[in-house]
């Protein structure tokens, strides 16, 4: 039987050529007026995941 890939997980993060997984930051949603626009900037920009977080991320997007 093959196994499914975890819904939450495939809208939330891409698999790079690499290997490694791309994730957006949290904390861009809401109460934005008290954040200032250099935080809010480098809020909307892309980072990849941590390795402690690898084996899970592997195991919910079927690596």
């Amino acid at each position: 039987m093959k196994l499914k890939t975890h819904s939450g997980a495939k809208k939330r993060f891409r698999v790079k050529p690499g290997g490694k997984i791309k994730r957006a930051k949290m904390n861009k949603r809401h109460i934005l007026t008290k954040k200032s626009s250099k935080r809010k900037r480098l809020l909307g920009k892309k980072t990849h995941t941590h390795s402690a977080n690898q084996y899970q991320l592997d195991r919910m997007l079927i690596l």
